[in-house]
């Protein structure tokens, strides 16, 4: 829906006066009917874009408001959301994630951690090797050699689950972590 940009465009129509104006929001843009403008694309959106910075010790728990309304309300987030969602800041194909390993702007308009949110790498059929060998060392909290022969070996472990096709998902944390000790990683 226009809800966020409506709010935007008013927002803009009052020509700087941010302190003589107030819009209705909604977090999550829940409410009575449809069209709803969500409080936390409203804010980010002011943050950003316009410079409003009246909100900004605050900008950082917008994921916790959103979960707090969430277990409130019954209402799920769904994992996709912008901003909010716990998938809004995840990323698995291997040059993509390459990307925002080298600089997460490539992807990310803003850094997770500014919204109370967290940047989730998984692995999947698209994974290269910088992408695992990063996050065996998120698991191992401590860097690996590149060359590594065991860093190689985990890569060919990951690629051959996706050979046949069968295997569509992400890998589970669980799953991550038994592929890295047939590698000869020691947990």
């Amino acid at each position: 829906g226009n809800a966020v940009e409506n709010t935007m465009a008013a927002i803009r129509a009052a020509n700087g006066l941010y302190d003589k104006i107030f819009v209705s929001t909604t977090v999550l843009g829940m409410g009575e009917r449809a069209g709803n403008a969500e409080t936390e694309k409203v804010i980010v959106n002011l943050y950003f874009h316009h410079g409003f910075r009246k909100f900004e010790h605050g900008l950082s728990r917008l994921k916790e408001l959103a979960d707090f309304v969430s277990a409130a309300t019954g209402v799920v987030i769904p994992p996709n959301k912008a901003i909010v969602g716990t998938y809004a800041f995840a990323h698995e194909s291997g040059i993509h994630t390459h990307g925002v390993l080298r600089d997460a702007r490539t992807y990310e308009f803003i850094p997770p951690e500014l919204v109370g949110n967290t940047r989730r790498i998984s692995i999947g059929k698209q994974s290269g090797k910088a992408v695992i060998r990063y996050k065996a060392e998120e698991v191992l909290g401590r860097k690996i050699d590149e060359d590594d022969p065991r860093i190689l070996r985990l890569v060919e472990l990951v690629r051959s689950l996706y050979a046949s096709g069968e295997r569509k998902s992400s890998l589970k944390e669980e799953e991550f972590k038994k592929l890295m000790v047939e590698a000869g990683f020691k947990l």
